[in-house]
């Protein structure tokens, strides 16, 4: 399991197998900087994979005509 946690917080090691540590930040930007390092992981896990990260399968694509 990966966890994400704020710089200072040794605690979360106990229970995850790796952590990504983030700035210590006001609470209302807390969860902003938390999604950026997951995004990345999730981008580059789906490039190990092999799959194409600008076609996302099972992504339906709509157009508004007005």
């Amino acid at each position: 399991m990966i966890a994400v946690a704020t710089d200072g917080n040794e605690d979360i090691q106990h229970h995850a197998d790796d952590v990504i540590y983030v700035p210590t930040s006001p609470a209302f930007l807390q969860a902003a900087l938390a999604i950026v390092p997951l995004q990345l992981l999730a981008y580059r896990i789906a490039r190990l994979r092999g799959l194409n990260v600008d076609q996302p399968r099972n992504l339906a694509k709509t157009v508004t005509v007005e």
